[in-house]
């Protein structure tokens, strides 16, 4: 709880990572060639799994899918953080706090759903091989992506018309590099203890749960390769999981230490930090963990430059 320096807020300041003018213009480079490279590292997946009929397979419309939302994510958080990089007063307006945290958690619980569905589908591909045609059909698969983009956005606009109502306390200091949500409900007057039990429950819900579904998943996988003679198909069925599990893991270490723990025991210098790992790192790698690294995809991307290049990657 702050004192009682109650108004109506209008806007918030946003203290970033640091207000040192040396260490800005070292960052401001540095996260400019982040968010550079992770579009241009989600959109070549985007395209190339778009355009090649070979890859219009269930795991490469789930990456597609992961692709859109990596560009969508970071386009919520970095361009402002760049903006604020340049300017003396780093300022957001209290509609446009709550705007970048509904986008913001929308593409979070998202990203979650879209990780279970492609663990479902690894799980799918190597334990009811002969069945996968049939289960992982096209009407699934669009099930499944439009699902976890509605249930995104449903859970976000719960969390952000919470906040919406909350009274809020000067000084509208918000002790991060963008309006996160543990990091906005530490400035209010309110009662909070009901969005922490949001937090709480319907985070615990939504992540251990996905978290569940995948560990199951990852269980029977691991059983039934465990089972193959072929040394070279074991290491052909860890290969296509490998890169999926290792973002998992990341993923959800990361969260569980940010919107799981109590929002009392919140450390902005440290959740900052935590933040960018997902908010920023993540989709930057993942075009490199999940497909960049994929023959299949690099087939792809060599077939449509050198169509547009005639032949030069051939």
């Amino acid at each position: 709880m702050h004192g009682e320096n109650q108004t109506a807020v209008t806007e918030f300041i946003l203290l970033g990572l640091s207000d040192l003018p040396e260490l800005q213009k070292v960052l401001f480079p540095l996260f400019l060639l982040c968010y550079a490279a992770t579009l241009l590292g989600n959109l070549i997946i985007a395209i190339v799994v778009s355009i090649e009929a070979y890859l219009h397979t269930p795991m490469y419309f789930f990456l597609g899918n992961l692709s859109i939302l990596e560009i969508l994510y970071v386009s919520v958080t970095i361009p402002s953080m760049l903006c604020n990089f340049l300017r003396d007063r780093r300022s957001i307006s209290f509609c446009g706090c709550l705007t970048q945290m509904y986008f913001f958690i929308s593409f979070v619980v998202t990203d979650c759903f879209l990780l279970t569905s492609m663990a479902y589908d690894r799980y799918v591909a190597i334990c009811q091989p002969l069945r996968y045609t049939i289960i992982m059909s096209r009407g699934l698969c669009n099930r499944l992506a439009v699902a976890s983009w509605i249930l995104g956005f449903l859970k976000s606009a719960l969390h952000t018309s919470r906040v919406s109502v909350l009274h809020f306390c000067g000084p509208y200091q918000i002790n991060h590099f963008f309006c996160d949500f543990p990091a906005v409900l530490e400035l209010s007057c309110s009662d909070i203890h009901l969005n922490q039990m949001l937090i709480f429950i319907l985070g615990g819900i939504t992540g251990l749960g996905c978290f569940l579904l995948i560990l199951v998943s990852y269980v029977r996988i691991v059983s039934t390769v465990a089972k193959l003679h072929s040394i070279a198909g074991r290491r052909k069925a860890f290969s296509t999981c490998s890169s999926h599990l290792t973002v998992v893991m990341l993923y959800f270490a990361t969260l569980t230490f940010t919107y799981v723990t109590p929002t009392d025991s919140y450390t902005a210098g440290y959740n900052s930090l935590v933040a960018m790992v997902y908010s920023i790192m993540n989709p930057m790698l993942n075009p490199l963990i999940y497909s960049l690294r994929n023959k299949e995809v690099q087939t792809g991307l060599r077939r449509i430059i050198g169509g547009l290049f005639g032949g030069f990657w051939k």
